[in-house]
């Protein structure tokens, strides 16, 4: 028997004793108290559980009991420390080795840091996490896999390409506020030696980059998510929570061309904040920014078109982090950023950081994913997109 219904039988019984005597006083039949009392009180615990739905819509969740962001950390490499949002990153490293002998090691080491730092700031050990939500962009997740090995906590192992931060933050959101772990990392990286050798070209061979193209962000970003009512909570910090989530399907407009991600994912994108727009019954300025993942500029303005057809206007509030995290000129990134780390850094590093001095209230954080892989694209295959939305709020 679960508490609520433990609950409603002990109160029960109360009653029934209660309207024992009522009923003794105006000669009404024991038996029929009993029924009255526990149909009245059986009722009220289905209303209660009726109030307690958390699914919104067709696509979207939202929590009775929002989890919160108690711990980040953003680790990142000196190109994205000499970006927009250097200042607002926890660690910086300037060898693209982090130490290592190969790329995938270097992408492997900034996940531990980031997992680290995460759960330090969060002023916890690892041994108090119960999960570890995490991928990444490489084949079998090796980057993960090597990466938090030695942490020795329960992994689950996702793969969202550029969307996995928003997927690991929303499986971890859901396990915590189910009541199936107290803390949860959410954890990703992308680091742009181990993505080029992957997905496109050797970089001693030097190849020419269309403007379309984005470049790979090298970084990993994690947050420690706790329960909203948990006994964490420190007076003097701001805490940002996940109100609720919206979750995105696979999109495909049969685009094939991998230097131009941003066009793959828009459409996915586009679909994600309709979605969650029309599940909440809200309108764009509800938040104080929608921020996707790495559509980059070419994509950014397909999104906003795309939206505009539907008759939602985003451009007050929109933000696009493979936009912003580069000086793009300048940096010679062509459309900006993007990989797993871009939107997960640009979150852990500057998006909190503007939510925690209230500058934003309300987030409606979108990372988005293009699913090729090499055997996929040199087949002939379109390149699918997918997002999923996180929505943040200043926990109250």
């Amino acid at each position: 028997m679960d508490e609520n219904r433990k609950d409603a039988h002990t109160m029960g019984k109360w009653y029934v004793h209660l309207f024992y005597l009522i009923g003794k006083f105006f000669m009404v039949k024991e038996n029929t108290c009993v029924f009255l009392v526990y149909g009245m009180l059986f009722s009220v615990h289905g209303m209660e559980k009726k109030d307690m739905e958390k699914t919104v819509g067709k696509r979207s969740v939202q929590f009775e009991v929002p989890p919160c962001i108690i711990g980040a950390a953003s680790v990142a490499g000196e190109k994205e420390g000499n970006g927009a949002f250097g200042k607002y990153f926890d660690f910086v490293e300037t060898d693209p080795l982090f130490g290592g002998s190969t790329w995938e090691e270097a992408e492997s080491k900034m996940q531990h840091i980031a997992a680290d730092i995460a759960i330090r700031n969060a002023g916890l050990e690892p041994g108090d996490i119960r999960y570890i939500i995490a991928g990444d962009l490489l084949g079998q997740l090796i980057a993960t896999s090597f990466g938090i090995m030695n942490f020795n906590i329960p992994m689950f192992g996702v793969y969202g390409a550029c969307s996995t931060m928003g997927e690991s933050m929303g499986i971890g959101s859901m396990l915590v506020e189910g009541g199936f772990a107290d803390y949860v990392v959410a954890l990703t990286s992308s680091h742009f030696a181990s993505a080029e050798k992957q997905f496109r070209f050797p970089l001693a061979y030097g190849n020419q980059r269309p403007y379309s193209s984005t470049w790979t962000v090298t970084g990993s970003g994690a947050v420690v998510l706790g329960k909203g009512d948990g006994n964490w909570k420190r007076k003097e910090m701001g805490y940002v929570q996940i109100s609720g989530l919206t979750t995105g399907v696979i999109t495909d407009y049969g685009i094939k061309d991998s230097m131009n991600m941003g066009a793959c994912m828009a459409p996915a994108a586009c679909d994600c904040i309709l979605n969650n727009l029309k599940d909440f019954g809200i309108q764009p300025d509800y938040y104080d920014k929608i921020i996707t993942g790495d559509l980059g500029t070419i994509g950014q303005r397909i999104l906003k078109d795309m939206l505009l057809g539907y008759g939602y206007d985003i451009s007050k509030q929109h933000m696009d982090c493979g936009t912003e995290i580069y000086y793009n000129e300048e940096q010679d990134t062509n459309a900006g950023g993007s990989g797993c780390g871009c939107s997960a850094i640009t979150l852990t590093g500057y998006i909190l950081n503007k939510m925690r001095k209230h500058e934003w209230k309300r987030v409606l954080f979108v990372p988005t994913g293009a699913l090729l892989s090499t055997v996929s694209f040199n087949e002939g295959n379109s390149v699918p997109g997918i997002a999923h939305g996180v929505m943040l709020e200043i926990a109250r």
